[in-house]
């Protein structure tokens, strides 16, 4: 298959959309820990090699490829939806809502605005295009997806040193057979998604 590529943006740049942001989150499935979004300008004269959507690179890949977007971006911005977030608006609402701080951060005030997935935020500072599979058609979305994808399971890293039991390195939140033991064995932590099924019947259980 063919990577993804920069031509949606340079079909917007040509017709004076630009600058051209890529948005992108990850970790809406997880049982813990919170959702990710990062938005990604990049620097048309300066395009970094070997982007791929998250999904499809190693965690050497994708750390590798961090730093040099990093560098080589003409702008990044991160935005996090919380937990309790989560639980109060659902898994759509926060990362829409997330979306949107990501994209309205940018330092440079984006034209456009291409978002991976069926939905598009409200609020936006820009234009915008929902894109399904974006990650693996725009290099601007792929870009986005990479900075998120590390930026969370650095978070979730981080996160393991100070409850290690549920194994938060290993699985980054995911409702892994370890996890969901751990869960069983430990009870919730307070970055346990509660409004998450197997989280809320646990939750239901312990009286918490």
């Amino acid at each position: 298959m063919d990577k993804p590529h920069y031509r949606l943006e340079q079909d917007l740049l040509r017709d004076g959309a630009g600058p051209i942001a890529g948005v992108d989150e990850v970790g809406r499935g997880p049982l813990a820990g919170p959702v990710a979004v990062a938005a990604v300008i990049l620097n048309p004269r300066a395009l970094p090699d070997g982007v791929d959507d998250s999904k499809a690179l190693s965690a050497e890949q994708r750390e590798r490829l961090f730093e040099i977007i990093m560098k080589k971006a003409a702008c990044v911005s991160l935005a996090f939806a919380s937990v309790a977030e989560i639980d109060a608006l659902n898994i759509r609402g926060a990362t829409l809502a997330a979306m949107a701080r990501a994209v309205n951060a940018l330092a440079l005030r984006p034209g456009f605005a291409l978002i991976d997935g069926r939905d598009r935020p409200d609020g936006l500072v820009c234009t915008s295009r929902a894109i399904i599979g974006g990650d693996a058609l725009s290099l601007s979305v792929a870009a986005a997806s990479i900075v998120a994808k590390v930026a969370r399971d650095r978070m979730m890293t981080r996160l393991h040193a100070h409850y290690p039991d549920y194994g938060f390195a290993r699985h980054v939140g995911y409702g892994t057979k370890f996890h969901l033991e751990a869960i069983a064995r430990c009870g919730l932590s307070p970055f346990h998604r509660l409004s998450f099924r197997p989280c809320a019947e646990r939750a239901l259980i312990a009286g918490e």
